[in-house]
């Protein structure tokens, strides 16, 4: 029976992605969403949308909802119950079809030591391991500590020194248990200077195995991938069939259907690689190996779940240009990749250049501490990996949005650095690459874009205006002074003054002279001491997003007079984002030493420390464990 409705069993951006493609084959698409999301974009685009009582992990009412809605396959997307074998199962029992592999190899795939098991029975290269802490020295130091289920960066440690072992473990097993449901981990040996590459393979019910080439993914920040690309700027021909038959003869093993990602890491030096684990999956980064292979993946593992055969042979597949995805976080670059909630008051992906936008948001869209930080997957296609890159970057900087900390800047930062396009691009790119977390714009530059905003504030109230709206803004029949307006930038104070010429132009008080072309209620064009500026601008309360050659920057608008300040606990540490408070390492009187930590909040599905700034005396405990604080909250009081 051909597959004509079918529900999706995840949220967001991977949600409108598989609508996409399963509305492109006719197909009628059912979502579930739950408060948080009653909202969102991907609710709007399915043709039926049912409200979970609980959460995405409620496999039995969402088998419930498949059932009363007539769906004939669940598609579980990426993440939640995607790599569950007892959810596929329970599927299946019902009478629905499973978009994915069979529940046997999502649980022989999803714990990774009998996935390695069954590597080395396939003859492909594992990294050595131990699951008995006790044998951490036979690996040798630095050691990787891994959670045995799931991925995703969660319950992973690196541990450089045996004494922080046991407390890596620990943490690890926590985070393990709370993503997966799982607690375990093993030991790994960990290179430092590698590269981490994919290979997509694709299986039907009719025995039919091919591969569709590498993905590089190495750029990483938290073990969670940041920057994916295909081809890999070090993979040749030969490297690329070596590792493609390794895939292919693991998968055969398997006996795999559908879609899915073979994980290998490989050593800078020598080129050797070594199987990590097998993704059961739809990946994140599957949108590059579609644009460099012209195959619709989704469409694939629709196609494959109604038994249907591969068209294709391996030989028939050919690979052509250069793509490359960056992740668009909720997160702050420059307080060490912190997830961050706020309201995104405009989100306007550019027209030009043409890439492709795979999101899951809009503009005013609140973004929470529910979910992962990842806001949207920004995609673009080149003849050469250069081009590629170029286009991205400029994409990202073309594009209006904000309101809040994003990764955006970064992002550019990355794909506009020499090591980057030098492809350079080991898994420690991150520390040792230079980058800008924020915008990179001159002082000068930063004073004309807030000019930009203060001429499209009195733009904005000439508009609005009620009372001799003709006469133009400022205007005075004797000598008054500068009409001004203060902004706050990065914590920097911004004063503008302007007033009015009888030609209808503008004069700053430092003598430049503003002339306005064009405005709206979304825009401006200006000119400033001959300088073009053709800006979008959007305003939400006393915050003013002004779009700039090279990205947006937030200007908060301050007041005309001063209110009175806040007291700030002395000695208090705060949350540096909104999250629960799982552990507190101390205890009143403690005394403790710069960099011990002192709290442990869980946020977006990861843990984070608060540690120690300096040696001191704990002298008081403001939160409990369980707590939910948000950011800024005061958590313990050092003397």
């Amino acid at each position: 029976m051909t597959i004509k409705k079918l529900l999706i069993a995840n949220r967001g951006e991977i949600a409108s992605r598989i609508i996409l493609s399963a509305h492109d084959m006719g197909i009628s698409c059912v979502a579930i969403y739950t408060e948080a999301d009653a909202s969102s974009p991907y609710v709007r685009q399915s043709d039926q949308a049912y409200k979970l009582s609980d959460s995405y992990l409620n496999a039995k009412e969402i088998i419930e909802i498949a059932k009363n809605s007539g769906a004939d396959a669940v598609h579980p997307g990426y993440g939640f119950l995607s790599e569950n074998a007892s959810f596929a199962n329970q599927v299946k029992k019902a009478g629905i079809k499973w978009v994915g592999p069979s529940a046997n190899a999502i649980k022989k795939m999803g714990d990774k030591l009998t996935a390695k098991e069954l590597a080395e029975k396939a003859n492909v290269p594992t990294l050595p391991m131990t699951s008995d802490p006790k044998k951490a020295d036979t690996i040798g130091y630095p050691i990787l500590v891994k959670a045995a289920a799931g991925g995703g960066g969660k319950g992973m440690r690196i541990v450089k020194k045996a004494k922080d072992l046991k407390e890596a473990i620990k943490s690890a097993e926590r985070e393990a248990e709370g993503g997966f449901g799982d607690k375990r981990v093993f030991l790994e040996r960990y290179i430092a200077r590698s590269r981490h590459i994919e290979i997509q393979i694709l299986g039907d019910s009719h025995g039919n195995i091919v591969h569709l080439g590498e993905r590089e993914c190495s750029i990483q920040r938290r073990h969670q991938k940041v920057v994916e690309e295909s081809p890999s700027p070090m993979v040749d021909e030969e490297m690329r069939f070596t590792m493609g038959e390794a895939a292919i003869k693991l998968a055969s093993k398997l006996k795999y259907e559908s879609a899915g990602t073979v994980e290998f890491l490989v050593d800078e030096k020598t080129k050797e690689f070594w199987f990590l684990e097998v993704n059961t999956r739809l990946q994140v980064e599957h949108p590059v190996t579609e644009e460099v292979t012209g195959i619709d993946l989704v469409k694939e593992q629709l196609r494959i779940a109604d038994g249907e055969e591969l068209e294709y042979d391996q030989s028939d597949i050919d690979f052509f240009g250069s793509s490359i995805e960056v992740r668009l976080y909720a997160e702050d670059p420059g307080n060490d990749f912190l997830p961050v909630t706020g309201k995104l008051i405009a989100f306007e992906p550019a027209n030009d250049p043409l890439v492709r936008w795979d999101i899951g948001i809009e503009s005013g869209s609140v973004i929470t501490s529910n979910f992962d930080p990842m806001l949207a997957k920004v995609i673009s296609f080149g003849e050469t990996r250069t081009e590629a890159a170029n286009k991205l970057a400029l994409a990202l900087e073309n594009s209006h949005f904000g309101g809040m900390k994003t990764n955006r800047d970064y992002l550019v930062s990355i794909l506009r650095s020499e090591e980057y396009l030098a492809g350079n691009t080991t898994t420690d790119f991150i520390d040792r690459v230079e980058l800008n977390s924020e915008i990179n714009l001159t002082n000068e530059e930063i004073e004309n874009y807030a000019t930009v905003g203060a001429m499209w504030i009195q733009g904005k109230n000439r508009n609005e205006a009620n009372v001799l709206s003709s006469v133009s803004s400022g205007w005075s029949n004797g000598r008054l002074p500068h009409q001004e307006i203060k902004f706050d930038y990065n914590d920097k104070e911004l004063l503008i003054r302007y007033k009015p010429q009888r030609d209808g132009s503008f004069i700053t008080n430092n003598n430049k002279n503003l002339n306005i072309f064009d405005w709206n209620e979304s825009f401006i064009d200006i000119e400033i001491s001959n300088i073009r500026y053709r800006s979008k601008v959007t305003l939400e309360n006393e915050k003013l997003l002004v779009h700039t050659h090279k990205g947006d920057i937030l200007l908060n608008i301050l007041p005309k007079f001063k209110l009175a300040e806040e007291v700030e606990i002395e000695g208090g540490l705060t949350a540096p984002m909104p999250g629960k408070v799982v552990e507190i390492k101390v205890k009143k009187g403690s005394t403790i030493k710069k960099g011990d930590t002192l709290v442990i909040l869980e946020a977006m599905k990861m843990e984070h420390k608060v540690s120690a700034p300096a040696n001191g005396k704990i002298t008081e405990i403001l939160v409990e464990k369980g707590e939910q604080v948000e950011n800024g909250t005061t958590l313990v009081v050092v003397d």
